[in-house]
């Protein structure tokens, strides 16, 4: 919250009419936030209360175009994810108008992005094609979306890992990351990766590919006894007709050298309680296609990844 107070208050006295961001999720999400706190007079952290959750708030005025240099996607959400520093929880601030007017996918850009967050976002991106696909509330047409976004990036991560000078596999990555929303901006929810994921994020700094690299294929084998059918439709997508969709996305993941476990990014069993609790408060764990009715049902999935 305070970088985006500090940021709205330069935009301000700049006079801003148009803000370009040029980097990641974190920068592209900070600018929709800021577009928010502009037009509705926000001026403190505590001002920010008044927006939160977009209930009765006013349109954006000052627009954004953004330039992303990661896989992540928030280009294509009119929902900004803010940490809350006083509460460690990630919120959410949201308008249709936040979404950017324009969105400029440039291969070239990323070059200079660390290979380690390329190649974790993308997984993000991953997650958000497998989660939509997957979701009981998915639709023909998300599924379409998702699942050519899917192959898209299941090509174009491994091409960039071995040639980070391959500009058709970045594009193709970029590209496949834009279709992976389809089903959100649809507003197909996500389901336990994503939720779990907000928390490990907020409280524990982990990065949100990581987050994703360590949740998604433990989240799938969870959930598989209620959307094999779907899941099938993962493993076809990536190349992998017929082989469980879990074990296809953990070897995926293993072949671009991400963390697989809770371990690897030093969070133990001693915080297990705390993030299933925290879990349940954000918006994706009550709506996993397996339902989940409380923390202990989270609390299996954290002990499959510990």
């Amino acid at each position: 919250r305070s970088a985006v107070i500090a940021a709205t208050a330069q935009a301000r006295d700049a006079r801003a009419d148009l803000i370009v961001t040029l980097g990641g999720g974190s920068i592209t999400d900070g600018a929709k936030a800021v577009q928010l706190c502009l037009a509705n007079d926000v001026r403190t952290v505590e001002d920010m209360e008044r927006i939160k959750g977009g209930a009765e708030v006013k349109p954006p005025t000052v627009r954004q175009i953004s330039i992303p240099t990661t896989l992540s996607a928030g280009e294509f959400s009119g929902i900004a994810g803010v940490t809350n520093e006083a509460t460690r929880v990630k919120e959410m601030f949201r308008h249709p108008l936040t979404v950017p007017q324009a969105v400029i996918l440039d291969p070239e850009v990323t070059r200079h992005t660390p290979m380690w967050l390329f190649l974790s976002t993308g997984i993000r991106a991953v997650d958000h094609c497998v989660e939509g696909v997957c979701s009981n509330e998915s639709t023909e047409f998300t599924n379409a979306s998702g699942l050519h976004g899917l192959s898209l990036l299941a090509r174009g991560l491994p091409r960039v890992l071995a040639d980070p000078a391959d500009m058709k596999a970045r594009l193709d990555c970029q590209i496949g990351s834009w279709l992976s929303m389809g089903g959100l901006a649809a507003g197909v929810p996500m389901g336990a990766s994503h939720g779990i994921g907000y928390v490990l994020g907020a409280v524990f700094d982990v990065p949100h590919g990581h987050t994703s690299c360590i949740m998604l294929p433990w989240v799938m084998r969870w959930n598989k006894p209620a959307n094999a059918d779907r899941q099938a439709l993962i493993a076809n997508a990536m190349g992998h007709p017929g082989r469980d969709a879990g074990d296809v996305l953990d070897e995926f993941i293993a072949g671009l050298g991400m963390p697989r476990s809770l371990s690897a990014v030093k969070i133990g069993r001693e915080h297990f309680e705390r993030i299933a609790t925290q879990a349940m408060g954000t918006p994706w764990v009550p709506r996993n296609p397996r339902p989940i009715h409380g923390p202990a049902e989270v609390q299996e999935i954290l002990d499959l990844t510990a």
